[in-house]
This record gives structure tokens, C-alpha cells and sequence, in this order.
């Protein structure tokens, strides 16, 4: 997989890549990550992206032509199955989002910025747009890293174990069960029995049933009505 996140400020997104997960797959070659910084795509010395909003009104809105030309350029190359925009009004980020992007190719994310970008990149070059959450940030780089993050664990090789992201939250609509390690006692803690007991079948039991009453109890909007 190849991404190529658009963005104002590059050096924020770096940190990221650099680390764990991220590191590794980029290291073993499951994915590319290309950063590019839009003042690039500017000839003035002033390496202006952004301007004043017709009509008036507080803030400035990044302007439409260094993005043409740097999302343009990235397409002459090769093909994108998605150009996603990183806004707070886009589609909610889930899981099931992170599943059908992670078997995707290349991927070109745009990072707002200021108050936005011109309606017109929206309108002719945006073919997804993608919130992490109903909250504002200062600009769409640690929403990009969120997104980076929840889809390439998903490539496969990526993590250690293959079946791991089968397992987490929300894969099944349901939150994850509690999860315990060494030692089976401390300060007269104990781990549940069933756990330690070997037998296995009796274990997915427990923790499909544990699963099913954590989402009852701290994400009951994730279950239909009829298993409330």
C-alpha cells in the first residue's frame, strides 16, 4: 500500500512513522507513506496556500490551485482508489471504514487546515471525507495519523500475530472482553478461573459472553434493539 498525505505542516506528521507499528511496516516494505508539503506546489516567495474567504467572514481557507496541482501531479503517476479529506464533518472513522481502506492500493489523504479548504477541492478532487470525531483540531495531520494507524495494522504481515486485529473492538460490533497476563495473582487479584482452565471452547464462551455485556453496559448504541 502507498499513502500520500497532503499537508501544511509536515514535520508534525513525521513522529508517527517513525515508531512501533508504523515503523515496522514501512521497514518491511508493506507500505509507503510520502509526505508532501503543499507550499511546494507554490511559485510566489511567499509560498501563500491559503487566503481570505469570499463574503467575508473570521479565518482563511486554503486555496484551490496548490492543491490541484499537487493532487494532479500525484495522479499523473498512478492511480488512487481514494482521495480522502480529513475534516470534522466528514463520515464518522469506524472500523469497518479502516477494513475497506486497508485493502485498498494507493490512498492520497488531504490534511485541512485554518477554516478549510476551498469548496472547490471538495466539489472536483475529493472522493471521501472522513471525521475521527464531532470535535474541531487545529488542522487534519493527527486525524491523517489516526487513520494511518487503524488501517495499515490491518495489512496483513504488519502485526506479529495475524489473527490480533481480527480481535479487537468493534471488528464484530462489539467491544473487546477483558484481557489478563502473568501473574495469575497479585495483591489477591485473581484471574478469572476459566482463563487458566485449558479448556477452550468454555473460553471463547466467556469471552463472547463477557464482549456481549461490556458493550451492553459502556456502548449500548453499538447493539440493535432486540439485544438491549
Amino acid at each position: 500500500m502507498r499513502i500520500d498525505i497532503i499537508t501544511v505542516v509536515p514535520d508534525l506528521l513525521r513522529s508517527p512513522f517513525e515508531a512501533s507499528i508504523l515503523k515496522r511496516a514501512i521497514e518491511k516494505g508493506l507500505v509507503e507513506i510520502h509526505l508532501h508539503n503543499l507550499r511546494d506546489y507554490v511559485t510566489d516567495n511567499y509560498k501563500q496556500i491559503d487566503d481570505y474567504q469570499f463574503g467575508g467572514g473570521a479565518g482563511m481557507v486554503m486555496m484551490v490551485e496548490p492543491i490541484d496541482k499537487c493532487i494532479t501531479k500525484l495522479k499523473s503517476e498512478r492511480d488512487y482508489d481514494e482521495v480522502i479529506y480529513m475534516t470534522p464533518d466528514g463520515e464518522r472513522l469506524e472500523q469497518k471504514t479502516a477494513n475497506q481502506l486497508s485493502l485498498q492500493k494507493n490512498l492520497i489523504i488531504l490534511c485541512g487546515h485554518y477554516k478549510g479548504v476551498d469548496q472547490r477541492v471538495r466539489d472536483h478532487f475529493i472522493t471521501r471525507e472522513i471525521s475521527i470525531g464531532d470535535y474541531v483540531l487545529s488542522g487534519g495531520e493527527l486525524g491523517a495519523a489516526v487513520l494511518c494507524d487503524a488501517v495499515i495494522r490491518l495489512i496483513p504481515g504488519v502485526l506479529g500475530n495475524e489473527t490480533s486485529a481480527l480481535t479487537d473492538s468493534f471488528q464484530d460490533d462489539l467491544l473487546a472482553p477483558p484481557v489478563y497476563t502473568r501473574p495469575a495473582e497479585y495483591k489477591g487479584w485473581k484471574v478469572p478461573e476459566i482463563l487458566i482452565s485449558g479448556n477452550f471452547p468454555k473460553i471463547e464462551q466467556w469471552r463472547e459472553e463477557q464482549a456481549w455485556e461490556r458493550t451492553k453496559k459502556l456502548r449500548p448504541d453499538l447493539l440493535d434493539e432486540s439485544e438491549k
